[in-house]
């Protein structure tokens, strides 16, 4: 079972590097079973199908990032700290990502929709307590965070092109993300409404 288990991680490994450099369209199951050194059938038999390989590896890396990356409403330019550094360091994954929005045939887990659902209910909870400006809607607010943490990854069209000296100090970038972060979590008290 122990062969089995290592060789499913070596396909999920090597359909990460695949998917996120040619997307679901481009990918070539063959490449993946030749990276994960394995027979290409076998790929089929523990996945069935290349976009259920697809979502499986998105699936699995998103995981990995809910449990690595705690939400805190209580601290947002904390958390905006810590998506910053792990989408920095994780490319790989970010690229994913961006092939499963352009090519929308691999559905996104559920998880990702129930995740979200929880952090903007706890944005709202924080709201209700003062803890966080109510100037932005829960949903709008943590879109926010997530666009300026992860607005100088290599696959967002903005950031790496427009000011690109920025990632050249990435602690000083990410001093910046916070301290907007903070403004917006803010909102309304800064102008006293």
């Amino acid at each position: 079972m122990r062969n089995a288990e290592a060789t499913r991680e070596r396909i999920l490994e090597a359909a990460l590097a695949e998917f996120s450099a040619y997307g679901i369209a481009g990918a070539r199951v063959d490449r993946i079973a030749k990276t994960a050194g394995c027979n290409k059938n076998l790929i089929y038999i523990y996945f069935e199908s290349k976009e259920k390989l697809f979502t499986t590896t998105l699936q699995k890396h998103l995981m990995r990032v809910y449990e690595e990356l705690v939400f805190t409403p209580e601290d947002l330019s904390g958390y905006a700290e810590r998506v910053f550094d792990f989408t920095m360091s994780n490319p790989d994954l970010m690229r994913l990502m961006t092939w499963s929005s352009l090519e929308q045939r691999a559905e996104s887990p559920a998880e990702r929709y129930e995740v979200h659902g929880k952090k903007t209910q706890a944005l709202q909870k924080a709201q209700s307590d003062g803890k966080v400006g109510a100037s932005f809607s829960p949903g709008f607010l943590l879109t926010a965070i997530m666009t300026l943490a992860t607005a100088w990854t290599a696959t967002n069209p903005f950031g790496p092109s427009l000011h690109p000296e920025a990632a050249d100090n990435p602690a000083e970038l990410k001093d910046a993300i916070a301290r907007a972060v903070r403004l917006i979590a803010q909102g309304d008290t800064l102008s006293g409404k």
